[in-house]
């Protein structure tokens, strides 16, 4: 399947889905999970019937013989759950009228669990039984019909491909709301490109849906099919999150996704479930901003939180104790803490902050100093606005390497003019955007080898492609800013920036804000290219239109004014 064709079967999926939501009377956050749970069923159906026959085989070879083993048993090992017969999807969707669907589905549900602990009161059950209303009483098996449109030729990655593309939908739909489950996924393909994962442990502390997990899984999949490597990917993951229902849906993100990992319901700035002090290869996450509720004596002396230093208040309030818990007064450093303090001697680590994080002051500003100072800050990017569903705050991206070439340097990206829009509110990265970025790092890192096979992979798209002046956009966008395959500093887009120095990072009051050493940026007027040509063709259009009907008025007019003399 395309990526076209994979485009627009699940722009197709979303849009029957929505409007039987719409004729069901249901609110997206309602809908949300059987939906969810329907295409978990649907991709659960799709992979067993690949193993079935061989599972089958393996049972009836050992049925009778000392080595017996249940069928559930076989089918975990050989395909990682078991789908009982009443679960099948066929059989689901073909049930006759008069059976009642939604108390079959939850039925199956609750046979899945059975077989496979770690969904156990994961699947969405009761919640089937919404979904039909009074006026059409068969809108479940309209959405069951849906979804049959899935192929069952196409890859595992592709599921859950259509299940991220439901979940950042449904998060749109959501609004302010969506975000604690989801974060774009172009922004997480940056991060993961960047840091350019292997193997090992990835530890989430704010999981949401879990995407930053599959992010990772196809980027070293992704990666060993291009070096012709085993496909069997030896990651580990390890969320926390706080709000039961999303927890739900990382652990279905994980299962559709064959990931295997272990995500556990908590505070992270209370607890620490994973025991995360010095533990991981990799740490990703988009953490809720600028929290001013935690309570100060609940984290002071966590390991984690307090290397660098806790955020406090450094003069103490008028009222009372006894009136008043202390708070830290903004938790945007303990996440920052907790992912540099999280990393084993060779990790690496992403996050989001909101860009007043590089430039806060007092404790916060004292926590700073001790991170760079240390070496342990590689990167800092700033990203375009409206790339998230539920912030409008301009956001920065934090990088992290225990083991970065230069300890006394920083890279800063400026990526507020790079983007492509989704609709007027909200904007993304393209592939070959987050492609061009990314290789902005690989040359810093020296891999010059890397950026001329980009080059390569962007002249062979070309020859294939219908729309060549794309590709030739983007080799042009590459070679003019870095000609030889080199890293330079480009005034508007990156500054490698030293502590010490005139310049450096220490002259700069220790701010992070990539603006403060890039340079000027042309103020943004909102469009690339691509975008204004667009623009401009179509006021073209509509002037060209106007003009016709001027003219139409202009000789009625003249028509009605020389009737009137006539007369």
């Amino acid at each position: 399947m395309t990526n076209e064709e994979l485009k627009k079967l699940k722009a197709r999926l979303w849009q029957t889905a929505d409007q039987l939501r719409a004729g069901a009377g249901l609110k997206s956050t309602q809908y949300a999970s059987p939906i969810l749970g329907l295409i978990f069923l649907r991709f659960a159906n799709s992979k067993y019937s690949k193993y079935e026959l061989e599972i089958l085989e393996e049972y009836n070879k050992s049925k009778g013989t000392r080595a017996e083993r249940e069928i559930h048993e076989i089918a975990t090992i050989k395909c990682g759950f078991y789908l009982p017969e009443n679960a099948r999807y066929d059989k689901l969707l073909n049930l006759p009228e008069e059976e009642n669907l939604a108390f079959k589905i939850k039925e199956a549900m609750i046979e899945i669990e059975k077989f496979s602990p770690e969904l156990e009161g994961v699947l969405p059950k009761d919640e089937y039984y919404a979904i039909n209303s009074s006026e059409d009483k068969s809108l479940l098996k309209k959405l069951l019909k849906n979804f049959k449109d899935i192929p069952d030729n196409i890859s595992i990655d592709i599921f859950g491909e259509i299940y991220e593309y439901f979940l950042g939908e449904f998060a749109l739909a959501e609004g302010q709301g969506g975000g604690e489950f989801f974060t774009p996924s172009s922004v997480v393909r940056y991060m993961v490109e960047v840091l350019a994962p292997t193997e090992g442990k990835i530890l989430d502390p704010a999981c949401g849906s879990g995407g930053m997990f599959v992010q990772t899984a196809h980027y070293i999949a992704r990666h060993k099919e291009k070096h012709g490597e085993s496909n069997e990917i030896n990651l580990r993951a390890y969320g926390v999150e706080k709000t039961s229902e999303t927890v739900k849906l990382a652990k279905m993100n994980l299962a559709l996704n064959n990931i295997r990992g272990e995500i556990i319901e908590a505070n992270s700035y209370y607890s620490d479930p994973h025991n995360s002090y010095e533990s991981f290869d990799y740490v990703m996450a988009n953490p809720p901003f600028n929290v001013d509720e935690v309570e100060l004596d609940l984290v002071k002396n966590q390991r984690r939180f307090n290397e660098y230093g806790v955020p406090q208040n450094k003069t103490k309030s008028s009222k009372k104790d006894s009136d008043k818990t202390e708070k830290v007064p903004n938790a945007n450093y303990l996440w920052i803490n907790q992912f540099a303090t999280a990393l084993r001697p060779n990790g690496r680590a992403s996050l989001v902050m909101p860009n007043s994080a590089s430039d806060a002051g007092k404790s916060e500003k004292d926590i700073r100093i001790k991170l760079i100072e240390s070496g342990i800050i590689s990167q800092m990017v700033t990203l375009p606005s409206k790339m998230f569903n539920t912030v409008t705050l301009p956001a920065t991206l934090w990088f992290f390497n225990k083991t970065k070439p230069k300890p006394d340097e920083i890279l800063f990206i400026d990526a507020r003019n790079i983007f492509t829009f989704v609709d007027k509110s909200h904007r993304k990265f393209t592939e070959e955007q987050i492609k061009n970025l990314a290789i902005i790092s690989r040359l810093y890192e020296g891999k010059k080898e890397e950026f001329f096979a980009l080059i390569d992979e962007y002249k062979l798209n070309m020859k294939n492609a219908l729309n060549k002046n794309y590709w030739q956009e983007n080799i042009d966008w590459l070679l003019e800013r870095f000609p030889n395959g080199e890293y330079q500093d480009i005034i508007g887009l990156c500054k490698a920036a030293t502590i010490e120095g005139e310049e450096g990072i220490k002259e700069q009051d220790y701010s992070l804000n990539p603006g403060r050493y890039v340079g000027v940026v042309i103020e943004e007027d909102g469009m690339t290219k691509q975008d204004f040509n667009k623009v401009i063709h179509e006021l073209n259009e509509e002037l060209t239109t106007l003009n016709k009907t001027a003219q139409q008025l202009e000789r009625k007019i003249i028509g009605n004014l020389l009737s009137l003399v006539s007369e």
